[in-house]
């Protein structure tokens, strides 16, 4: 999809784009509020399927899991509990199916399959008991294994799941088939009913509310799913004022992912949430950019590196990390920064590699 490290040039933006970029979002001090102001709107967070990271996949052969632990046991649903002195908020505890540690591999069943595309589906897996969470950490993915008959080893894959934390009973995962894919082609081929060895968190960008003022999300392909997960965490969090712009890349109409749920968090979001899509083989009717990201584009459309507090995050096919940041060396080592950002004069400490 991304082979080409050479970007053409995309069309021209207005100049809203750029005054979008460069008014930098409220920092953490700026966004705390007296108890007694009015609630601020939530997101509206997609609703199961049908409807609609791996973040894409990768070779990934070894991952700690410690710091995993962090996510079990600390989510909570808030319901209210009514009373002659008025409502006040009670927490009951959520169980974590993922806790990480020793826990292993769970073998999770296939309850639901949907069509996204031509090579992309949906796979809602149970949870082991319809009480609990998954427990993933924003940001975090899960490991998925496979060995087929007569193979010597075992396939192992991570996969960003992309339904909403807080609706128990499933994890659900957005995944492309590759030719000659091992795992996408063997979960491709799974029946409802059949099960998947899932193991999780992996832990990957520990985020916290305001950590950063403006956050840039670049993708392509299903590299948009660890994005998603970020973008909507933030957005679930009436205390999170970060300002979100994503630059999302395909090669045709029907290969941009989730494109519903990002149209619904633009709308919702108008001032804190930005969105361009570019198309290798666009339609003539196509109203954004077309051809390949480009140095321009992002110059455009992110935050500037000049700018405090800012942070952006990359993740792609092969070519795109190549062209964009450079490819990170492993898991634990993001390598050097490269490509375009670089050349923007972005630093190694403001790009995150999923």
């Amino acid at each position: 999809m991304f082979a080409r490290s050479t970007f053409r040039a995309a069309q021209p933006l207005r100049m809203h784009a750029r005054r979008f970029a460069t008014e930098t979002g409220p920092s953490a001090a700026q966004t705390a509020k007296p108890a007694a102001a009015a609630a601020p709107k939530t997101a509206a967070t997609p609703p199961p399927p049908p409807p609609s990271p791996s973040g894409g996949g990768g070779n990934a052969t070894t991952y700690v899991l410690g710091a995993a632990v962090l996510g079990g046991g600390a989510y909570y649903y808030s319901t209210l509990s009514g009373g002659a002195k008025g409502s006040a908020a009670s927490k009951q505890p959520a169980q974590a199916a993922f806790t990480g540690g020793d826990q292993g591999f769970l073998s999770l069943k296939l309850a639901e399959v949907v069509d996204v595309n031509h090579n992309t589906k949906r796979f809602r897996f149970e949870l082991p008991e319809k009480n609990q969470v998954p427990g993933l950490p924003i940001a975090s993915a899960v490991l998925t294994k496979f060995k087929g008959e007569g193979d010597e080893k075992a396939t192992l894959r991570p996969y960003t799941p992309i339904n909403d934390e807080n609706e128990p009973g499933y994890v659900e995962l957005l995944v492309k088939q590759y030719p000659g894919g091992p795992m996408s082609t063997h979960i491709h081929n799974l029946q409802p009913g059949q099960t998947l060895d899932i193991k999780g968190p992996l832990p990957k960008y520990a985020w916290a509310e305001n950590k950063h003022d403006h956050i840039g999300l670049i993708a392509g392909g299903t590299g948009i799913t660890p994005m998603f997960q970020l973008a909507r965490g933030i957005f679930q969090n009436a205390n999170d004022k970060t300002k979100v712009t994503v630059v999302f890349g395909n090669v045709s109409k029907e290969d941009i992912l989730l494109k519903k749920e990002l149209e619904e968090l633009e709308n919702t979001y108008p001032q804190r949430f930005r969105a361009f899509y570019v198309l290798d083989k666009a339609p003539k009717d196509w109203q954004g950019n077309t051809g390949f990201i480009t140095k321009d584009l992002l110059k455009t459309v992110l935050p500037e590196p000049k700018s405090e507090n800012i942070k952006i995050f990359v993740c792609g096919p092969p070519g795109l990390m190549k062209a964009i940041s450079g490819n990170k060396v492993s898991p634990k080592d993001q390598g050097e920064l490269s490509g375009a950002l670089q050349e923007l004069g972005y630093s190694k400490d403001q790009v995150y590699k999923f």
